[in-house]
């Protein structure tokens, strides 16, 4: 069929022409805006689970509902090598442009005197320019270069403004696990003094299994976020994100071809796009049967293992991949520590740097104590078939 009109986009963060089986988190998000918006501020959603399963792309989506409402909106991803403070207000500098007029009320002209502050605590070099008169503006003070004290400030102000021209601000944070730890802590204390005054701001964080954990050790009361576990699709909705997309492109799936890419991709939103790309493009269609889907999952299979996995797999040194190779057998669903340092012919001890470096990628996660998983699922099976090659 006509590659151009293919309906599916693997790759990270893309929105699939058909997102399902999200309808709870966009339900509770999208409530917490209106909720906001009346001053009764939710507590931060929390993101979390492998690589895949679509969580980008829901923040993502979370972004896009803010904005249709007309709030103030701030999307990052950590983990770049820049801090949080930068990031932010780079993040924040276009939607502040084009709230920016000469008749903005006194407080969004507050806030940009405070954006401007901000800015300066860390690039003196840099100018921004929102075009319109701050000097008899009150404002600032967001640069004494204490980050708790920086950010503080400038949410406020922002949040105040936004509430002045009757929306919100949204701040969503992509891989927040590669935050440095005074970043999260900083954050979470933001958000519980916004929930205790009621600021119309909304917190959104995505990141591997381990980030909960994470944001309850940088303070205790993060265990009052809203966590949700993002997982593969339900099996009543999953066949909906190969029919869909299709239908609209006026083709059609067997039920025997959507099986054999469902049961391929573990219903994995990533997977799905992969193989359902493959095989739109080796299908003659309209429909697409069961042998394009075959040789779609095994072209996909193809594309996943000389990208997706090898991306991943070339950021281990040779002992880190030595040690990804001694939990393979052990699957998707976890190794224990000590196998794998039986395996190896090692000492816990001795592996602990090692462990501890691929855990800091984002290779691996402890989901318990004792217990290290792939953060990618199918990992275990690329290696072994890298092994076998």
């Amino acid at each position: 069929m006509d590659p151009i009109r293919n309906p599916y986009s693997p790759g990270a963060g893309r929105k699939p022409a058909a997102l399902v089986g999200r309808d709870d988190a966009l339900r509770g998000w999208s409530t917490s805006l209106e909720r906001a918006q009346i001053g009764r501020t939710d507590q931060p959603f929390v993101l979390y689970g492998l690589r895949g399963v679509g969580k980008t792309v829901l923040l993502s989506e979370f972004r896009r509902n803010a904005a249709r409402k007309e709030w103030i909106v701030a999307q990052i991803e950590a983990g770049t090598g820049k801090a949080l403070r930068e990031l932010l207000g780079e993040a924040l500098y276009a939607p502040l442009v084009d709230l920016a007029r000469p008749s903005a009320g006194r407080r969004l002209l507050k806030s940009l005197k405070t954006a401007l502050s901000f800015k300066a605590s860390y690039d003196l070099s840099g100018t921004w320019t929102f075009g319109v008169d701050l000097s008899g503006a009150s404002g600032g003070g967001a640069d004494t270069g204490i980050l708790e004290t920086d950010l503080k400030k400038l949410i406020h102000d922002l949040s105040d403004a936004a509430n002045e021209e009757g929306t919100g601000l949204a701040i969503l944070i992509d891989e927040a696990q590669d935050l440095q730890d005074a970043e999260l802590a900083t954050l979470c204390t933001i958000a519980h003094a916004a929930a205790q005054d009621n600021w119309p701001v909304l917190l959104a964080f995505a990141g591997l299994p381990s980030l909960p954990r994470i944001l309850a050790e940088a303070r205790s009361y993060a265990e009052r976020f809203q966590y949700t576990h993002i997982r593969q699709l339900d099996t009543e909705v999953v066949a909906q994100a190969l029919t869909i997309p299709a239908a609209l492109e006026d083709a059609e799936w067997s039920d025997e071809a959507v099986d054999v890419v469902v049961e391929a991709s573990g219903r994995y939103p990533y997977f799905l796009q992969q193989f359902g790309q493959e095989t739109w493009n080796v299908a003659t269609g309209p429909r697409i049967e069961a042998d394009d889907a075959r040789l779609g999952v095994a072209q996909g299979n193809n594309q996943l293992d000389n990208g997706f996995f090898r991306a991943r797999w070339d950021r281990a040194t040779r002992s880190e991949q030595a040690y990804l190779r001694a939990m393979a057998p052990d699957g998707d669903s976890g190794s224990s520590s000590g196998e794998v340092a039986t395996r190896m012919s090692r000492t816990l001890a001795s592996l602990g740097p090692t462990r501890a470096s691929l855990i800091s990628k984002g290779l691996i996660y402890a989901p318990e104590h004792g217990v290290i998983a792939f953060t990618v699922p199918g990992m275990a099976a690329f290696i072994e078939r890298q092994i076998a090659a």
